[in-house]
Order: structure tokens, then sequence, then C-alpha cells
């Protein structure tokens, strides 16, 4: 079969699916793209939905990957408002809402991930809220800004849920967060980085709950009026916005058989256990050479990156993926950038170049490492410092690769990045 008569099925209009079908058209694929979503929105970038869109600042289409002509342009053939309800990996196939079918050459599952939702009595009121989609930033936006100003309870202390926090602070809302851990982002980013959040967002009058969960919501007339937290206390809340994380969208692939295992499982070229189909973004658990683990990133930039590897390998092309995992926010007057990977046991200490204090209710300027007990840097943060990520990551790479770096340098700012391994 020519190259002409191949078609290649992206399941997934998002960020990932116009990646990989953009880098099908540049390394110079002549045959079908379908890339097929269930939203109305041609594809867009999810960041600016807790950002820029939700504060007001950007308009929608600045998220946009491509205008919707691009596609037409392209020869891509976007089928919006369509869901695949079925994979057949034995005849090649998929099943489309009204039992329509496409056959595949190659297919690539960009199925992204689903909110997880909270199941409690109450937890259908209006103004109980999740954040995913356009449409959902949207509401919450018109929400935040009725008047008067809603009274605010952000279930979740994660990134969503400090992203809405302080975007409804800017908006002059009351704003509490509950949380079940005992500090904002403890989970991801450990203890001295929690504290600086959480000094940051008292600091603009956001109030915490820590350690409870919401029992119940209780409502007037069907509106949320209220939630009962674990340990007995009631809140007031016109308004809930529930940030409690997120789960890979794998029922595609686990109805047709492919591997999962916190997503679906794919090699280190984005392939999974069936050689004729592929799997980037939020949905993958990737092999990743660089940390020599399986893993699974939520973020833009894994969507970004894994778009246009996964496009590369359905042509055949040898792709090892092995980035450095990265993620960003802007909340308040703090901006971040994050490369690496320090989870819990990853790591034995965090040490700064500069002052991580919150001091007037404003954000530090301040680098942040993540070390292992040998000195390696295994992840970074640059909080209002810019234009270092380039050394940062290499660092990381380094400090995957086995090379310590010196503490006494790491920390000293008159000491150039690229220079703190040496000595």
């Amino acid at each position: 079969m020519s190259a002409d008569e191949q078609v290649f099925v992206i399941v997934g209009a998002s960020l990932a699916g116009a990646r990989a079908a953009e880098a099908l058209r540049a390394e110079g694929f002549t045959g079908r793209v379908l890339l097929i979503g269930q939203e109305d929105e041609v594809p867009y970038e999810r960041p600016p939905l807790s950002k820029g869109f939700l504060q007001g600042k950007d308009p929608r289409e600045k998220a946009y990957v491509h205008p919707r002509e691009w596609y037409a342009e392209q020869d891509i053939e976007l089928m919006l408002g369509r869901r695949v309800v079925a994979v057949h990996p034995e005849s090649r196939t998929v099943t489309l809402d009204g039992d329509e079918q496409f056959a595949y050459d190659k297919l690539l599952l960009a199925t992204g991930s689903v909110v997880r939702t909270l199941d409690v009595p109450g937890a259908d009121a209006e103004g109980i809220r999740y954040l995913r989609a356009y449409r959902d930033s949207e509401a919450l936006r018109q929400a935040l800004t009725a008047d008067p100003r809603p009274q605010v309870l952000v279930v979740g202390s994660g990134w969503i849920g400090l992203e809405i926090a302080a975007a409804a602070r800017g908006y002059g809302c009351p704003v509490t967060v509950v949380s079940d851990e005992r500090a904002p982002l403890r989970h991801v980013l450990g203890d001295e980085l929690a504290a600086l959040f959480q000094a940051l967002h008292e600091a603009n009058g956001v109030e915490f709950r820590f350690e409870s969960g919401v029992r119940s919501f209780g409502d007037l007339d069907g509106a949320v009026r209220s939630a009962l937290l674990d340990d007995g206390t009631e809140l007031a809340a016109d308004l809930v916005a529930v940030g409690v994380g997120i789960r890979p969208a794998t029922e595609l692939a686990e109805h047709a058989g492919l591997a999962v295992d916190n997503g679906v499982v794919t090699d280190a070229g984005l392939r999974t256990s069936d050689p004729h189909i592929y799997a980037c973004g939020d949905v993958a658990s990737t092999l990743n050479p660089l940390l020599g683990r399986h893993l699974r990133t939520e973020h833009w930039a894994n969507a970004r990156a894994g778009g246009k590897a996964a496009g590369k390998a359905m042509l055949g092309q040898e792709v090892s993926y092995a980035q450095v995992p990265y993620f960003f926010t802007d909340q308040y007057d703090l901006g971040m950038e994050y490369c690496g990977w320090a989870g819990p046991g990853d790591y034995a200490r965090v040490v700064f170049r500069g002052d991580p204090t919150v001091r007037d209710g404003k954000a530090p300027e301040v680098i942040a490492f993540w070390l292992t007990d040998d000195n390696r840097v295994v992840a970074a943060m640059n909080i209002n410092i810019w234009d270092v990520q380039d050394d940062l990551n290499a660092l990381v790479k380094a400090g995957f690769a086995g090379t310590p770096a010196n503490p006494a340098r790491l920390t000293d700012p008159t000491v150039p990045l690229p220079e703190v391994l040496a000595g």
C-alpha cells in the first residue's frame, strides 16, 4: 500500500492530538489523517482554563493550537463533536457514535483524562463546578464575576485548586480552600515549597482548612449554600470549585485489550502493546529512558512534545521519548517553572538559591533544587527568575545520569548555574 492510501486515525482532538497531526504533515505524510474529538471546540491548550482565560486576561482564541482553517489547509479531517465508542485491533477499525466505522493503518490514542468527582450527598447541587473544558472555565468565570461576589469554596489544594483560588481572589471573592492534605501541593512539592504557596495564598486572603474533606453539601432550592466538613465544621458557600485530580481516560484502551497500568502503557517510542496503536499525553504511561521508569505526566509540555513525538513514531521514525517533565503556574505575582521529577522518596532534601520567604504578600525570587543523598539534582523550580530553564534542565539531566552537584555552589547566587557541577 502506498503512503497516499494509508489512513492514520487520531482519537482526541486535543493539544496532543493536534500536535501529532501537525507532525505527520510536517514529516511529509500524504495519506488520510482523521482527528476526532468529543468537544465542538477546535483543539486548544488547557492551561488558560485555570490561568489567563479564567482571570479574564486572555481571549478564547489565544489557546487554540491552530485556527480552524489550518486543518482544512493541511488536509486534516477535523471531526468535532464525535465520540469513538470502540477500537477493534483485530480488524484495525474504530467505531464512532452512530455506528460509523473507519479503518486505520495506524491509530493514536490521545484521549486525555477526565476529572475526578465528589460522591457525597448534595454533590449535584447547582453551583458545584469542575474545570476540564472551555465551557467549564467560561461558566466558572461568569460565576466568579457575579454581583454580589460569591463566597467561594475550593475543594482540593493541588495546582487547579490553587489557580482557581488565586483567580477568585483576583475578582474579590472570599475564598476558603478545603484539603485532605496538611499543606497545599505537599504531595507534589514537599513541605518546604508547600509552606511557600500556603504563605502566599494566606497573604492574599485565602483561608485553608487542612486534613479534612467534604462530608456533604447543603442547598437552598437546589443551589449550593454550605458544605459540611469531615470534622463537623459547616462552611457557607455560594460557589464550589472542585479540583481533586484527574484520571486517565483509558476505557477505549481497556476494551481493546491493550496493556493499561495507570494509563495506557507504551514503550519509549510511544507504542502500545499493539504495534499499530500509539498513545501520548495525559492518557499514556510511557517508558522514559532518562528517568528509567514508566511515567504518566498530566501537564501541557508533555501533551505538546508527546504529540509531536507520536506523529513521528507513527511514521516509523526512531523515537526515544526522554523528556524532562515540565510544568508551570501563575498565581498572584508568582510565576513558576518546574522541571524534573521528585516524588515522595525520590529525593533527600530541598535547597534554595535565594530566600524563599513570602514578604508583604509578595512572592520571592528564588530557585529551589531537589537533591538526592548523593547531591544529584532530580528537580528544580524557578520562581520569578527567568531565562534559566535550559540550565536547570541540564542540571536535572546530569542528575539522572548520575552526576552530582556541589551544594555550596548550587545555592550561591554568584556562581553561574552552568558551573555548579564543578569544584
